[in-house]
């Protein structure tokens, strides 16, 4: 049965990356890949919210492969992260490329603790 939580969350996941990522781009003007940014950062806070949730006793294990599995594993990506990262510095865009990863990194564990943070302040 747990295999069927993780599925059904990456049905949902899956193409909520794709859909997030080009509304988001199409809106930027800008090399910088600011869909893949916007999915692994808002991804990176469902897990945080999500573990938070779980270490106060509100999230069983079935949310927890249904969302943080299934859906955060499906809506995030480190490999287009590091495609994304690898096409800037090799167009010559190495600022982009950089301030992609030290960005990414940054932002995805501060939506990480701040979710964790509002689940302990709401369940804690």
């Amino acid at each position: 049965m747990n295999w069927l939580y993780v599925v059904l969350g990456a049905m949902v996941g899956a193409p909520l990356r794709y859909l997030t990522d080009r509304a988001v781009q199409s809106r930027h003007d800008s090399v910088f890949p600011w869909g893949t940014f916007t999915v692994n950062v808002t991804g990176s806070l469902v897990l945080g919210l999500l573990t938070g949730a779980a270490a106060a006793g509100a999230a069983g294990s079935p949310l927890q492969l249904l969302l943080g599995t299934g859906l955060c594993g499906a809506l995030t990506t480190y490999s287009t992260f590091s495609y994304e990262t690898l096409r800037l510095a090799g167009t010559g865009a190495r600022a982009y490329a950089a301030l992609n990863v030290a960005a990414s990194v940054a932002a995805g564990l501060g939506a990480a603790f701040a979710g964790a943070a509002l689940a302990g302040a709401v369940w804690g």
